[in-house]
């Protein structure tokens, strides 16, 4: 019993332990804090790059997600999209491995794949209700009457109009409700990805655009999870060092 106990403890806070993000920063880079959490200011001849973690903390095999903002410091107008930002994950400063990042693109195309699964998942049970209230109406039961010449048993059976009626009726209110929910649930994800994320733009000079970069989950190393974020500019390459580490507390 103490090792069922002990193991399905151990289950529960492996599914709890979260990451946070570290900063090492290079000539021209700065660190400092933004809103309670770390971030990083790297400078550059023609540009500015400021970045952050989403979140304060990262959950254990999920994808990092930063806030990555572009100052153009520049005399010309520069295109800033995710296919100019790169990640590799590092060990002792050698690349092992690059992380993919997440266009918009990628990220919608995601979200359909998910209201799809959902809207399967709500025909499913739509139609296991729908099913259960047509035969909410039918009954049936079982007895036994006892006679001078021995007990006699009987059956019942019958249908009532007016259970089937209000079963069909709440079937109905609960299916209209989980597509309801299953189109809502779509539609705000879609508008957050729409406000959040970073999309392609053409920076002006003297202007900032930013927003959040998805990046693929780095994989476990015995020796870290280390991995350096690659922001070209123009002509400007910033790169930016991180360490995922275990969370204090």
């Amino acid at each position: 019993m103490k090792i069922i106990v002990a193991a399905c403890a151990s289950v529960m806070l492996a599914g709890c332990v979260t990451e946070s993000a570290q900063f090492k920063p290079s000539v021209g880079q700065e660190t400092l804090v933004r809103d309670g959490q770390p971030a990083l200011v790297s400078t550059k001849s023609r540009s500015i790059v400021l970045i952050r973690p989403a979140s304060r903390h990262i959950e254990q095999g999920a994808r990092p997600i930063y806030i990555v903002a572009v100052m153009n410091t520049g005399a010309t107008p520069v295109l800033m999209s995710t296919n100019d930002i790169a990640v590799e994950q590092t060990r002792n400063g050698e690349v092992i491995t690059d992380l993919k990042v997440l266009s918009y693109d990628d990220l919608v195309r995601e979200e359909k794949n998910r209201q799809i699964m959902r809207a399967v998942a709500v025909g499913v049970s739509s139609a296991a209700n729908s099913y259960s209230a047509s035969q909410a109406g039918y009954y049936q039961g079982r007895g036994t009457v006892y006679t001078p010449r021995g007990p006699v048993r009987y059956t019942v059976s019958g249908y009532d109009p007016a259970a089937a009626a209000l079963a069909q009726a709440n079937a109905s209110a609960t299916n209209s409700a989980m597509i309801r929910d299953a189109v809502e649930t779509g539609q705000r994800n879609m508008a957050t990805l729409e406000q959040q994320v970073l999309k392609d733009n053409t920076v002006m000079p003297g202007e900032w655009v930013g927003g959040q970069v998805h990046i693929a989950p780095p994989v476990n190393d015995p020796d870290g999870k280390f991995y350096r974020i690659r922001v070209v500019v123009g002509s400007d390459v910033h790169e930016i060092d991180i360490a995922q580490v275990k969370s204090e507390g």
